[in-house]
């Protein structure tokens, strides 16, 4: 652990909770409005068929079309107008679907047909592949949540909206006296010749399915399922249901996901694939209760009779220093970085230990390597806890589970639940909260403990649960121990608070996430910087343990998640709630179109003339690339800094913009003050020649009376 996470070791067990209504120290990303992707194209005036879909020239039936569909790999540009907390999203929209389909995506490199993604209006695409070359989907102003991304791509991939099924009337009703008027077009219902429901159930909780206020003229709701519970519930911009994964699984002959690995409850009695070493003391066993504790599995925590299996080491039955050893099946990565994921619980002493190692295969099974991953010794909590450990393995390996007797007295021992491994990236914090339900009732707002990101910049998370209906979060930076190293304001860094869905197998988790980005030149004022130190911006805070800091301006949004959505899934279990943490330098993302120059303009039959760029030269790096027939530049940049310029002759950085921008300021403030200085001193000059005036009118007058 590095040196400045030290002082922090104290309070990381914290939970601080302020009683009474939320503050308004909070920067609501949504303007206190939980608008839906329909409410944002419709205050942007456009007007698509079914809200956001651009069907360009595309006749309606062509949408059954299977010579629509896009290759398993899609290549894509993210093109530079994007916001930038609106690139970072759609990335991590990207490993959305690697890890729940087989559906990949990769930068452009000069492929016929691709999408471009970019800022415009609203948000919206077409359906299917269009053959167009260059297919635009649209990510505009506040379009940047992942599941709104997640819907979008949908679309792209050939999907119309949930509601639009020919068999439709015999799940909901559309309340077409509450329609807004001239929008009734946009619940039209397809017929089986043109679309096909590829045999899966209607979807209540589908991504692209309507919420019940869809396009309505009042406050009525114009879809009423016939499955009452659902009302509030149709509409979601969570993430992919189980039946969309299906759907999309059938529609491109999915046979397994690109990113996913492994996933087990114990619920089977070969414990999926894993094996017993010969080389301990004893072995772990297949339980669905431990005397000592746990009294039930994590999977179902004892809600299904016969079921809800864990592996269970029993330390008490071992002498001290004496181990089990527990591995997985071989695994063959790809990505050369994975996650390992699973629910722990000690029940034996606070020196018994988990340790976690890889063994790694270098050619065969013989020549391998046992690498130490992470140890987990703690205190026996009597809970079941959430452990994500991060991996970077290339070849061939295995997953090792060693536990280990210590010393003292062991009433139970280690047990291991709901173990997920895939190639994607951990969270940098988990974040729980105990006694989750009763905070609920009491309407508190909830300050986690204090974190830091990977670059050393410290933060807070505020859980708001004051709204009877919804909750809210905010993302805040705090004073930390590296401040005076660190570059401020704060530029570019991606904050992700995730609200696990605890789902035993991480593909059918629906975990509700938001992101906000620290834009290094947002203001609270014309002076002040929204991201900057926050012991100069900040107000003064305490925490439990009387350690006073600074706290800048939270940013996040009321809207948040439903109490409906947060009691509909895994989120809340065993009374516990996780929130993972992931606050990611993404600055690399301020110039993202691709630099390749093609052979030929995607959408057209003409070539361009490659030789343009044979006599224009880019500097620094720069790569010359061709646009409506003209040579430029695309400019490289890196963290913190680009190149601009006609030929990227011009280097600029944030310090760089921040210092203009001050001066600027200055300069203006400095201009007003010589204005106002020339205007006191005319108007003075100006009152004393007229008083002088006066003076000499009122002698005159004296001396021609006398």
């Amino acid at each position: 652990m590095d040196s400045w996470c030290l002082p922090w070791l104290l309070l990381s067990k914290t939970l601080l909770v302020v009683s009474g209504m939320p503050t308004p120290e909070n920067f609501d990303v949504d303007g206190g409005k939980d608008e839906d992707i329909f409410d944002i194209n419709d205050a942007s005036g456009l007007n698509l068929f079914e809200g956001d879909i651009d069907l360009g020239r595309t006749d309606r039936n062509a949408i059954r079309d299977n010579n629509r569909r896009w290759p398993h790999v899609i290549p894509y540009v993210l093109q530079d107008n994007l916001e930038m907390n609106a690139k970072g999203v759609i990335l991590r929209a990207f490993e959305r679907y690697r890890l729940k389909t087989c559906i990949d995506f990769k930068p452009w490199e000069g492929e016929k047909e691709y999408i471009s993604l970019y800022k415009g209006e609203g948000c919206f695409s077409a359906i299917g592949n269009n053959h167009v070359g260059k297919q635009l989907l649209s990510i505009g102003s506040k379009c940047d949540r992942i599941g709104s991304i997640q819907h979008e791509f949908l679309h792209a991939l050939g999907f119309v909206h949930e509601q639009s099924r020919s068999d439709r009337d015999d799940y909901i009703t559309v309340m077409k006296d509450r329609i807004l008027p001239g929008k009734d077009a946009n619940f039209f219902c397809f017929n089986d010749m043109q679309i096909d429901t590829l045999n899966v159930p209607y979807d209540y909780i589908s991504l692209t399915h309507y919420s019940k206020q869809a396009f309505q003229k009042s406050t009525e709701p114009t879809i009423l399922p016939k499955e009452p519970k659902f009302l509030d519930m149709i509409g979601q911009r969570i993430d992919l249901s189980d039946y969309d994964i299906e759907k999309l699984s059938r529609l491109y002959n999915c046979s397994s996901s690109k990113t996913f690995m492994d996933s087990c409850d114990f619920e089977l009695e070969n414990i999926c694939g894993m094996i017993q070493s010969s080389e301990d003391n004893g072995d772990w066993q297949r339980v669905s209760q431990v005397s000592g504790g746990p009294d039930t599995d994590h999977s179902y925590l004892g809600k299904c009779k016969g079921c809800g299996f864990f592996m269970h080491f029993n330390s008490s039955s071992m002498s001290v220093g004496e181990k089990a050893i527990l591995e997985s099946r071989i695994f063959y990565p790809k990505r050369g970085f994975q996650c390992l994921q699973f629910y722990y619980y000690n029940s034996g002493n606070e020196d018994d230990k988990l340790n976690i190692y890889v063994r790694e295969y270098m050619s065969d099974y013989e020549n391998d390597s046992l690498i130490l991953i992470h140890e987990i010794k703690d205190h026996p909590i009597g809970t079941w806890q959430l452990h994500c450990i991060p991996l970077t393995v290339t070849t061939k390996f295995r997953v090792v589970f060693e536990g280990t007797r210590g010393i003292g007295i062991s009433s139970g021992g280690l047990s291991i639940d709901d173990i997920n491994l895939s190639e994607t990236r951990c969270p940098h914090q988990i974040w729980k909260i105990s006694n989750f339900t009763e905070l609920l009732a009491l309407r508190k707002i909830i300050l986690s403990p204090p974190f830091y990101s990977p670059t050393g910049y410290a933060f807070q998370i505020k859980l708001d649960l004051y709204n009877l209906t919804r909750i809210g979060i905010f993302f805040s930076l705090i004073s930390g121990a590296n401040d005076e190293k660190l570059q401020w304001p704060c530029p570019w860094h991606q904050a992700t608070m995730t609200l696990l869905d605890q789902n035993p197998d991480i593909r059918r988790r629906m975990s509700n996430e938001r992101s906000i980005t620290t834009d290094p030149f947002q203001k609270i004022d014309a002076k002040t910087f929204f991201w900057d130190k926050p012991s100069k911006v900040g107000k003064k805070h305490i925490f439990p343990n009387g350690t006073s800091y600074s706290k800048s301006v939270g940013k996040g949004t009321s809207h948040y998640i439903t109490h409906k959505w947060l009691h509909s899934r895994d989120f809340i279990k065993g009374d516990n709630i996780y929130i993972l943490l992931t606050v990611e330098d993404i600055s690399n993302l301020l110039s993202t179109e691709s630099s390749f120059i093609p052979t030929k303009i995607p959408d057209s039959t003409s070539k361009p003339n490659i030789s343009l760029c044979a006599n224009f030269t880019c500097e620094n790096d720069g790569v010359c690339v061709i646009r409506n027939d003209k040579a430029e530049c695309r400019c490289k940049s890196g963290k913190n800094w680009w190149h601009m310029g006609e030929k990227c002759e011009i280097q600029a950085s944030t310090l760089d913009a921040i210092f203009i921008e001050v001066l600027i300021t200055a300069a203006v403030f400095v201009i007003m003050l010589v204005v106002t200085l020339v205007s006191l001193s005319w108007t003075k000059k100006k009152y004393r020649g007229k008083n002088n005036a006066n003076k000499s009118n009122f002698t005159l007058k004296h001396n021609v009376s006398s």
